[in-house]
């Protein structure tokens, strides 16, 4: 399996740098939020999304050393997803994330709404500084696309009739529209052909989607440990993925099960046999190894160089976290 400290390797001093600048970035208007978000940045996330911002922006600048506002772009991609996380356990009333107390367990789920919106508001502003209106267009969309995920998963819980196209297209919104969008921000600062720069979209695409499949699964596989949230939360609030769905062509019975809400004792369980049964979780790795192969398809036309295979890599890093 690959790890991130070798994948990640081409750009560790850059991401080591981009810790340090987080913390300052938020800086200390209020004491509460400067805690808030020392919390969340010292929380130990993988920092996958800088991380291909960092590496794209490498990719594309072989000639010359990445500009402050690729390093800018990388900590506003960060930013933006560490608010999401923030919104994402108040409405999820999760209590632990990457393994430690969420930020509305610490400080109250006002504290919590108000840091996630001023962590939004506060890389919209360093945003709009990169004055480049491509890429302010390309990462204000993404804040949209984060909360029109969200309010799509709130609306479909216990939905058995959800398709897997609608389930593709949530995810997109909750995790690959920031991937891809960023992707193709850090190729539009390097000043990429529009060819490249949609060919570096549809990497993060296919890429995030695949990385959202095998979060879903891993829902299913995973140890509360290896999580850092407890397994099963997924299905047990009615949030649907893959491996459900997948099942659900298969075992008709489980639509009886997630109608009631698994209300009756034994019903979790027994909604976990039958998608084991039906290789639900099988049918959702299959989709996400054919999204991680589309995603380095995209790669084609990117220079051969250590940050590339680097990119190439973070697909086949994306599905080893099943094994």
């Amino acid at each position: 399996m690959t790890s991130t400290t070798s994948l990640f390797s081409p750009v560790e001093a850059d991401l080591r740098l981009l810790s340090e600048n987080l913390k300052q970035l938020v800086g200390n208007r209020h004491p509460i939020l400067s805690a808030a978000a020392e919390h969340l940045f010292g929380a130990g996330g993988k920092r996958l999304r800088p991380a291909i911002v960092l590496l794209i922006s490498r990719a594309t600048m072989l000639e010359q050393d990445i500009t402050s506002r690729h390093r800018r772009l990388a900590e506003i991609t960060e930013m933006i997803h560490t608010a999401s996380l923030v919104h994402d356990d108040v409405v999820d009333e999760s209590s632990v994330r990457r393994g430690v107390p969420t930020v509305h367990s610490l400080f109250g789920n006002r504290i919590a709404v108000l840091a996630g919106d001023f962590l939004f508001a506060q890389s919209s502003w360093y945003l709009a500084n990169l004055d480049n209106l491509e890429v302010v267009k390309l990462l204000s969309e993404v804040i949209m696309d984060l909360a029109a995920g969200e309010i799509q998963q709130g609306l479909n819980r216990f939905d058995a009739s959800l398709s897997i196209e609608a389930y593709l297209q949530k995810s997109y919104y909750k995790t690959a529209s920031l991937i891809a969008n960023s992707a193709k921000a850090a190729g539009v600062l390097s000043d990429v052909s529009s060819e490249m720069a949609q060919n570096l979209y549809y990497y993060g695409r296919h890429l995030g989607l695949a990385f959202q499949i095998v979060d879903d699964i891993l829902d299913f596989t995973g140890s509360t440990d290896v999580l850092g949230k407890p397994s099963l939360s997924d299905l047990s609030s009615g949030n649907l993925t893959a491996p459900t769905l997948f099942a659900l062509k298969e075992k008709p019975f489980l639509e009886v099960l997630i109608d009631r809400e698994f209300s009756q004792e034994g019903d979790l369980e027994q909604a976990l046999q039958l998608i084991n049964e039906a290789k639900g979780i099988e049918r959702a790795r299959e989709l996400a190894t054919q999204n991680a192969c589309i995603a380095v398809e995209y790669l084609a036309d990117l220079p051969a160089s250590e940050s590339r295979q680097a990119l190439v890599n973070m697909a086949d890093y994306v599905l080893s976290r099943l094994y």
